[in-house]
């Protein structure tokens, strides 16, 4: 249920994301359409239908028209993401999201303008085809296959950098470093060598593709940002804040494991071969920095990241699937949800001062 409710979450946030995005590009496309209907040679407007309250009933009408047209492409972007993006490249995914959103804005616009000449006694008659031979809407056709490039570009850039971040990169935040707070999970396949050497390196390739697929299917609706893939390890991230809520720096561990189980038929059936892994978590207070000129990206520095790596080398030495640290584990509310068992108190390669270390079973 709880997966459920939190991939009913990820769908919403998608939805208000695509009508706030189609709303202002259909008011956008009002504003263009109206002053160039007003200054086209060979177009004369009635003049009791000049000034404000025509462009205000415009900017009514389109704005409405965007929000119904974020509404349905919330669904087939959500639908595609689910059911068809993991083995397509970009170009089909955003040419299938084109044709897809134009047969259902044809087939809404149909079923809109024959219910509204019928019932206001239009003396207009739909005929087949009428969009193609329609000098206005196929222009607006163009901009709305235009407008689902830009939305997809845009969505590309607020997943490698994540909500929020761009905009900050836009304006220069972090061209100095600046401090922040944040959990750090290191996932790394178990005995991927032997692994890599059973499969051989073409499928063991598309072994890990199959892995990181599915784990960014449980990232997002537990907040989680992936941070780096580094060979067969990936680095997740979250706020502090975030990270903390709900447990979610625990529960997206779990979630993927119950993840892969039931997949299981299907990596045995493909690799002979059902996949394990282990992590570390842990938390605080770091340095973030904008680094690169041709390529740049965001990049962390600080004892956190030492340290969350450490702690994930010690699930080999300890036999354990998962291992935290006392000072995050404190910030966690697992009462009645999970039972933590200390390992050891040990200390961390690079470090002078013992770190506890517990392993999580969940209730």
């Amino acid at each position: 249920m709880e997966i459920t409710n939190r991939n009913l979450k990820e769908y919403l946030k998608r939805l208000v994301r695509s009508t706030i995005f189609w709303t202002i590009a259909m008011l956008l496309f009002s504003i263009f359409r109206y002053f160039a209907l007003k200054n086209e040679i060979g177009i004369s407007i009635d003049p009791n239908y000049e000034g404000f309250y025509q462009l205000k009933d415009s900017l009514l009408n389109f704005a409405l028209g965007g929000f119904l047209i974020g509404i349905l492409y919330a669904n087939i972007e959500f639908l595609i993401d689910k059911f068809i993006a993991q083995r397509s490249a970009l170009v089909l995914i955003i040419l299938f999201e084109i044709l897809l959103t134009f047969t259902a804005i044809i087939t809404v616009s149909n079923l809109v303008l024959s219910w509204w000449v019928k019932n206001k006694n239009i003396p207009y008659v739909v005929e087949p085809g009428w969009w193609y031979k329609d000098s206005s809407f196929i222009p607006a056709l163009i901009y709305i296959g235009i407008s689902i490039v830009i939305y997809s570009l845009i969505t590309i850039v607020f997943e490698k950098f994540g909500r929020g971040v761009f905009f900050k990169m836009l304006i220069g935040s972090y061209k100095q470093p600046q401090e922040t707070k944040r959990i750090f999970m290191f996932l790394d396949l178990t005995s991927s060598t032997t692994i890599a050497e059973r499969l051989g390196h073409q499928k063991y390739s598309q072994f890990i593709q199959d892995f990181f697929y599915d784990l960014n299917e449980i990232a997002a609706p537990y907040e989680a940002e992936i941070y780096q893939y580094i060979g067969d390890e990936a680095v997740l991230s979250w706020s502090y804040k975030k990270g903390v809520y709900k447990n979610n720096c625990l529960n997206l561990f779990y979630a993927f494991k119950k993840k892969i189980a039931s997949k299981s038929k299907f990596y045995l059936d493909k690799y002979d071969i059902i996949p394990e892994f282990k992590a570390g978590i842990h938390g605080g207070s770091l340095m973030v920095a904008e680094v690169g000129v041709v390529k740049k990206e965001l990049a962390y520095h600080g004892d956190v990241i030492n340290t969350t790596a450490r702690v994930q080398a010690k699930c080999n030495d300890y036999r354990v699937s998962i291992l935290t640290t006392k000072s995050l584990l404190n910030n966690l509310d697992i009462e009645g949800r999970f039972i933590a068992s200390i390992v050891a108190k040990v200390v961390l390669k690079g470090k002078e001062k013992p770190v506890q270390l517990y392993t999580l079973t969940i209730i």
